[in-house]
């Protein structure tokens, strides 16, 4: 089967990210680069765990102190409203409805960018009002390594999903880029699945105490 071909919703196969042999060797990639991602994450969150309450004595930024669950509860919905939004687009890329797939994209961006802005006025309320800074502690340290690497994934994501439409805003979908779409979503998931573990581990733990 072509993967250029030009396709009706009729004619269009029930896993288009399937269908080709590219397709099925993105999958598999995907499986396996995500299992030494697991693995990296594991790592930053037993180093976390093991440095959270190391701080110098007069040192007052600990993270019951800090953090404020409204604020982490908003970036929580924003992220896993994101999640939601890009099955919805995958929903219609599976059905051949490129522009309403796109709509959907747009969408699971544009929460990113939120969640994004979020997180940086975050950051910036720590290191200016709490003087909690990479260097402050290893607790400082450890947070700003494992929350920082996650943005930085979802930075990633966002612009996986940005320049995916860019170059096929006038393509339309066809079996070459849909596999590429799919597994973004996937990682977009991912990403989602992690930021769960860190609202659990690192602020509702942290404000247990």
């Amino acid at each position: 089967m072509d993967a250029e071909q030009k396709f009706t919703s009729r004619t269009w196969p029930e896993s288009p990210e399937k269908t080709t042999l590219e397709g099925k060797n993105k999958f598999l990639g995907f499986w396996l680069f995500l299992g030494g991602e697991t693995v990296l994450f594991a790592s930053l969150f037993a180093t976390y765990l093991a440095l959270k309450d190391k701080v110098p004595s007069d040192d007052h930024a600990l993270a019951i102190d800090m953090f404020e669950l409204p604020l982490v509860f908003i970036m929580t919905m924003l992220l896993l409203t994101s999640s939601l939004t890009s099955v919805y687009a995958m929903y219609h890329m599976k059905n051949y409805n490129f522009q309403k797939m796109k709509t959907w994209l747009i969408i699971t961006v544009g929460l990113g960018l939120a969640f994004l802005g979020f997180e940086i006025y975050e950051f910036n309320h720590y290191v200016h009002e709490f003087h909690h800074t990479f260097t402050s502690s290893a607790f400082g340290s450890s947070f700003y390594t494992l929350v920082g690497f996650h943005g930085a994934h979802v930075v990633v994501g966002l612009g996986w999903f940005l320049l995916l439409l860019i170059r096929n805003t006038n393509r339309g979908l066809n079996l070459y880029n849909a596999p590429k779409f799919f597994v973004a979503s996937l990682y977009w998931h991912f990403i989602d699945v992690v930021w769960v573990f860190i609202f659990t581990v690192v602020y509702l733990m942290g404000m247990v105490g």
